[in-house]
């Protein structure tokens, strides 16, 4: 059994001929795609445009990573799983293990994230928030791939969650296959939508967040989520994870003989100060006027009342709100 984990980020190695997954001297060919071709085909994804941090943009089809056979193998192995899953709907996904979904979701975002690291290379316009300048965008990326040798390495988390992984039913007036994407490369947030369901998801944070939303996840439990009730969940999420303060580290277990497994434990780098910044209306306010940007929300708007910002999601018991008629405050 091979378990020797593989790390790109120890000499900033990211060959074009190098397998991104464990270093295998690869040709031309031997690539896989960051988007999955299965879910390229069902939303139309190959020739859409992505925006990068520096302006230019790029096809979701043109967007691939070196891989050997052996690793290609073990990825579309999760992928088999995923697509059966979302065959399924929000079910499906409900039935796939956390470990699963957390591993193809970080396979996605890793492979835009180095995408992100090339053009930065050379970019159409210098980035206000650089990968490769940032030592602790650096620092959490590494962990994420160290996280990411699940995919071919028999690894157990021990005790731990590596991410918080929201799965939000949403009311939708379509049968036609509807796809959304959104992600926050510094604060390692990533949200997708596939038809019905919602994905939401930080993916470095041990779970910290799923348990500091506790209360709006028991409000939303059971309840199909009109779009702008989804943009503000999100809204939510986005604004929480950048107020998150910890960088959790992973190590290895030390190995005995004979072990056919790696065992991660985790640590945080700072368990004396807050988990999380205070939470202030006003900067919430900033950030959910641009997940409202499509029903025309002001900031104003959702600050008439500063104690207690505008929701379409939540009563102001915090109880779930039906929208069976509702109206944007003048």
């Amino acid at each position: 059994m091979n378990l020797r984990l593989y790390d790109p980020f120890a000499n900033m190695t990211f060959s074009e001929h190098a397998c991104f997954l464990c270093g295998t001297i690869v040709n031309d060919t031997e690539r896989l795609p960051v988007f999955p071709a299965w879910l390229q085909k069902r939303y139309g994804l190959a020739a859409k445009n992505l925006m990068l941090l520096d302006q230019s943009q790029i096809a979701f089809g043109e967007m691939t990573l070196p891989c050997c056979p052996g690793c290609q193998k073990t990825v579309g192995e999760l992928e088999e799983k995923v697509l059966v899953a979302n065959d399924n709907g929000l079910q499906g996904w409900q039935n796939l293990d956390e470990k699963s979904i957390f591993l193809w979701l970080a396979k996605i975002y890793y492979g835009i994230t180095v995408t992100e690291l090339k053009a930065e290379r050379a970019p159409l316009i210098k980035p206000e928030h650089s990968v490769g300048e940032n030592p602790k965008m650096l620092q959490k990326l590494q962990s994420l791939f160290m996280l990411l040798q699940a995919l071919r390495v028999p690894v157990e988390f021990d005790d731990f969650t590596p991410a918080s992984v929201f799965l939000v039913p949403l009311q939708r007036e379509t049968t036609e296959p509807e796809f959304n994407y959104r992600d926050d490369i510094t604060t390692m947030m990533f949200s997708l939508q596939l038809d019905d369901v919602l994905i939401v998801s930080h993916l470095l944070d041990n779970g910290f967040l799923k348990k500091a939303l506790t209360p709006v996840l028991r409000a939303i439990e059971g309840e199909q989520l009109h779009p702008i009730q989804a943009a503000e969940f999100s809204a939510r999420v986005y604004y929480a994870a950048y107020l998150f303060n910890l960088i959790p580290d992973y190590f290895v277990r030390s190995q005995k003989p004979g072990d056919t497994h790696l065992i991660y434990d985790t640590l945080v780098d700072d368990i004396t100060g807050s988990i999380f910044n205070p939470w202030e209306n006003d900067v919430y306010a900033t950030a959910l006027e641009k997940f409202w940007q499509p029903w025309h929300v002001s900031r104003p708007q959702i600050l008439q009342n500063p104690d207690l910002p505008l929701s379409f999601l939540l009563t102001e018991e915090g109880t779930f709100r039906k929208l069976e008629s509702w109206e944007i405050p003048v």
